[in-house]
């Protein structure tokens, strides 16, 4: 399936220099049905050709990426957004905005077309008849990359001098955040073991004893897709006890 984008940034050598790298796309094979230089061009050409996407700058003169992005949202039938700016800081407020991605400048071809697999899935989930609402996520920074991580990927957080540590199954992120804000944030997703830690409601398999060298005997949950034992404080035990057995 080729995938029809606009692209939408007020300088034309960075449009030139995206069609270029749209060129080279070849897993899904993407074709330029239009460039924009402003947000009303851009409005009138996604009337005109209904594009699959938009390749979207955030600073551009007059209404600016994220205003266009919330005017697409009133649309019956909106394009897909992939953000593509200079500067890392909006996106967070891009995914609030629901964008598919959100690519730093340079752009390579490598997460460009990762990107546009976004945008293909998304479509395919359109044409198919499945409606489902985007996931609540945590926002993580991470080497100069912005990523959405699913609260239903996420193990356990676990504060550690001034950062939370993320745990998936798979990988650990930094997280620059109070482990109490999450709490209150997300009750619905984790549950307290520790002053220092909670963990996915979903995810604890059991609870069981352990031997701790400096506390002596006591208690921790042992979670689905890790190895890892988290120690469960004895304040919070009975809550984790009520949890399990709930």
């Amino acid at each position: 399936m080729s995938l029809s984008v606009l692209i939408v940034d007020d300088e034309s050598l960075a449009r030139q220099r995206l069609r270029k790298l749209l060129a080279d796309c070849d897993d899904p094979p993407a074709r330029v049905v239009g460039e924009a230089a402003n947000a009303v061009q851009a409005m009138e050409a996604v009337h005109r050709v209904a594009p699959d996407a938009l390749l979207l700058d955030v600073h551009m003169p007059g209404v600016d990426g994220m205003g266009l992005a919330k005017a697409l949202k009133q649309l019956a039938a909106p394009p897909a957004v992939v953000f593509v700016s200079a500067f890392s800081e909006y996106a967070v407020t891009a995914f609030e905005l629901e964008a598919v991605d959100y690519l730093t400048k340079p752009v390579r071809l490598a997460r460009l077309q990762e990107a546009l697999q976004k945008v293909l899935r998304a479509r395919r989930s359109d044409a198919g008849g499945v409606t489902t609402s985007m996931p609540e996520v945590l926002i993580i920074q991470d080497r100069g990359r912005t990523e959405r991580v699913p609260l239903s990927e996420v193990l356990y957080l676990k504060a550690e001098l001034k950062y939370v540590t993320v745990r998936t199954s798979t990988r650990s992120f930094i997280l620059d955040a109070a482990l109490n804000e999450l709490e209150e944030r997300h009750p619905d997703w984790f549950i307290r073991i520790h002053r220092n830690a909670l963990v996915s409601r979903h995810a604890i398999r059991a609870l069981e004893k352990q031997q701790d060298l400096e506390e002596g005997e006591g208690w921790a949950v042992r979670l689905s897709g890790i190895d890892e034992l988290l120690a469960v404080s004895r304040r919070q035990l009975a809550l984790v006890r009520e949890s399990i057995s709930g």
